[in-house]
């Protein structure tokens, strides 16, 4: 997917790069293998690219040409180094909120993850992607639901200036694009039944490594038998069943807070034993000084 040779950008706490791991890897790499289905053929432009993984993810998906644009010129100048090698690929330094520079009509698709609740001006946000995309182009856009990123998890993010509750992201994509389709996402524990040979979803791992379907090797094998094919029911070649209590993820949750308590209190103890022994010894050097005197 990418060019590991060039070094990877920092991490600043929420900019993603392909070397973050756990359930930050598996939301920003989802997005762009979904948008990755609308990218065949077209002309996209990927606003607020970041490090630039999602725009290559696109432009090797068959994309006509891909255009990554960024705020942040480091951001920009890493993502041209890093992959130079996809020519349909180029990146620019852009606002996202300020498109006056691109022509009108001049894109199919246009691409922005986690952009929204990081702009004042969303208005001027959809109102450049409406001008830039064609009659019968496509608009793939994502933010987090306030309600359950916020105000039910007890999460402030300092980087995110205005968050949306649902009904306020589709009024404001409303008033730019008559027509919304609306999805959810979530990373969720679930037992997963797929049916062979079948290539639903998409794959990737850490290494960069990508491909479309489902090629884990199961733990269980499921068969449903008859007499003849045409007595066979139609199932669902995928099925995904969820623990609507998620207690994987509480159990996994608690043990990354355990983890970052105990840290913070190893802390403490390593600076309280500093102090002892900068006591002990200014107490040994008093009293070798009396004893000298």
């Amino acid at each position: 997917m990418s060019d590991r040779q060039d070094p990877a950008l920092p991490f600043t706490g929420e900019r993603f790069t392909p070397e973050c791991v756990r359930e930050i890897w598996y939301e920003h790499l989802h997005r762009y293998a979904f948008a990755a289905q609308l990218a065949n053929g077209r002309r996209v432009l990927d606003a607020a690219s970041g490090e630039g993984f999602g725009s290559a993810m696109l432009a090797s998906a068959g994309a006509r040409s891909v255009l990554g644009v960024d705020i942040d010129p480091e951001a920009v100048a890493h993502a041209q180094r890093r992959y130079a090698d996809r020519p349909a690929l180029r990146f620019e330094s852009g606002d996202a909120t300020r498109l006056e520079s691109l022509e009108s009509a001049s894109f199919d698709l246009v691409c922005s993850f986690e952009t929204l609740e990081h702009v004042e001006r969303q208005e001027a946000l959809l109102e450049g992607f409406a001008r830039v995309l064609t009659e019968d182009g496509l608009l793939l856009i994502s933010t987090p639901d306030k309600r359950v990123y916020s105000d039910l998890a007890g999460h402030d993010n300092p980087f995110h200036v205005r968050e949306l509750y649902r009904a306020e992201f589709e009024a404001l994509l409303r008033r730019h694009f008559p027509a919304i389709a609306l999805w959810g996402q979530k990373l969720l524990f679930q037992s997963v039944i797929w049916s062979p040979g079948r290539q639903q979803g998409w794959q990737a791992n850490v290494e960069g490594a990508e491909q479309p379907g489902m090629a884990y090797e199961p733990m269980y094998w499921i068969a449903l038998c008859a007499r003849s094919e045409a007595a066979l029911s139609a199932l669902p070649s995928l099925h995904l069943f969820g623990d609507a209590a998620e207690s994987v993820y509480r159990h996994y949750d608690e043990e990354i807070r355990k983890g970052i308590r105990a840290g913070h209190r190893i802390l403490e103890l390593e600076a309280e034993v500093e102090q002892l022994r900068a006591r002990l010894a200014a107490s040994q050097d008093a009293q070798e000084k009396g004893e000298g005197s």
